[in-house]
């Protein structure tokens, strides 16, 4: 299989810091000849498309598209428990019709699909179409350490399966420098705890 005929599909979370690293990454991969779909939620595809109006950012091998993320036009998106609970209600089957739509237009189809390491549910869309698959995750390595070593942190007793603390002194660090319960409430945030793990 030639580079120019792989088709990826690139889908990043739909959220301020996520989608410009993964559309860098896709301009890198068209750049060396594979054909980009970077698949972005209704709303920011429109926001992507405006700041790109009188631009040639993005070449011939992109194809930009957009799936709903199950908000409604006005809903806040900043709130990032509501986001993630829509987007899993109803991206994944809009991927996989989107999916679908590509391998019958251009019918050799989709060869990998690339996401977001916190829209891990497109991976399993990716492992059910028998496509294969990769993670990238767009923030710090300590956030992916973290997240990757949630498993163990349960079993050594410092947090419970809800994501809570029994350290004292931990949580007092983690309560002051937490940034996401700013934007969540505490079911929010369990949620997107569930997500992760």
């Amino acid at each position: 299989m030639s580079i120019t005929s792989t088709r990826i599909v690139v889908i990043p979370y739909p959220a301020q810091g996520h989608v410009i690293p993964l559309l860098e990454f896709s301009q890198c991969l068209a750049e060396y000849g594979f054909r980009v779909t970077f698949v972005n939620s209704e709303y920011y595809h429109r926001r992507v498309l405006k700041s790109l109006e009188g631009k040639n950012y993005i070449g011939e091998n992109i194809d930009l598209v957009s799936i709903p993320d199950g908000l409604e036009p006005l809903e806040n998106r900043t709130d990032l428990g509501n986001l993630t609970q829509k987007l899993l209600q109803v991206m994944p089957g809009k991927l996989g019709e989107l999916i679908d739509k590509i391998n019958g237009r251009e019918g050799k189809g989709v060869d990998c699909i690339i996401a977001d390491g916190t829209m891990g549910w497109a991976i399993e869309v990716a492992e059910k179409m028998n496509i294969k698959r990769a993670a990238v995750w767009t923030a710090s390595a300590a956030s992916l350490a973290l997240s990757l070593n949630i498993p163990k942190l349960i079993d050594d007793g410092i947090i419970d399966s809800n994501g809570e603390i029994f350290c004292l002194g931990f949580s007092v660090f983690f309560n002051r420098f937490d940034s996401w319960k700013t934007h969540c409430d505490q079911i929010d945030r369990l949620l997107m705890f569930l997500v992760i793990i």
